[in-house]
């Protein structure tokens, strides 16, 4: 199990302030090591005020790629969209977010085929990662489910794929294209920011059972070579 560090707030705000300060270091130093900045940041609420934070650095934004870590089989404007809130917040300052998701595309591993081929062309690893957790573990889309050991376990060259969660989560019962398990554990920096207490329990078992755990967030943990800063606020 890698080195794992947690940071406490007392609320939301507070810990939106220290990780949009900690990305925002990140994506510095790999604009100066290398020109330029590729990340990976998680889809959902509980992130945004970090992103809108973030998003008031004075980073030179053109020289910073998006994805997102996950997003649903649903199209751009959607409330569902994961690139849709993020792309309303960095676009305007000159980020490029790539939507892993094809208009074009109604099957979802097809879909996750042409997101695979899009990160192909992207400079890897990802400078940072940065996940959420569910309340049922997962992390990413990666879900119990029909393809949850084909992104566990995939080629190690794969960086996203089309996965569909069994059961569907009911607050958003479509398909999903997710980054891959070693896409997550390969990055640079891996971060991870999470809300509530039911939310930290579920992490903390997931963290205890390692490589065997229940848990997604648990089998993705097992492998991360690199320290692991978790933020978690009540």
């Amino acid at each position: 199990m890698t080195e794992i560090e947690w940071w406490e707030y007392d609320d939301a705000g507070e810990m939106a302030d220290a990780v949009a300060g900690d990305i925002g270091f990140i994506i510095e130093s790999a604009i100066d090591a290398r020109g330029a900045a590729v990340i990976a940041l998680a889809g959902g609420k509980t992130p945004l005020p970090i992103y809108e934070k973030l998003a008031k650095a004075k980073i030179d934004w053109k020289r910073v790629t998006i994805v997102p870590g996950d997003d649903r089989m649903v199209p751009l404007g959607d409330p569902l969209s994961n690139v849709t809130a993020i792309g309303k917040i960095f676009i305007p300052k000159g980020a490029r977010v790539i939507p892993l998701i094809s208009a074009t595309v109604a099957d979802y591993k097809a879909a996750g085929r042409s997101a695979d081929a899009i990160l192909q062309d992207l400079h890897w690893p990802l400078d940072l990662c940065l996940l959420g957790i569910g309340a049922d573990g997962h992390a990413a889309s990666i879900f119990p489910g029909p393809d949850f050991d084909e992104a566990l376990n995939g080629p190690k060259e794969r960086r996203a794929l089309g996965v569909m969660p069994d059961p569907l989560p009911p607050e958003a019962p479509v398909a999903r294209v997710t980054l891959s398990k070693e896409a997550i554990v390969s990055a640079r920096a891996l971060m991870i920011a999470l809300t509530g207490d039911k939310k930290r329990e579920v992490l903390e078992a997931a963290i205890e059972q390692g490589a065997s755990s229940s848990y997604p967030a648990g089998r993705i943990l097992a492998d991360v070579e690199l320290p692991v800063d978790i933020h978690w606020a009540a």
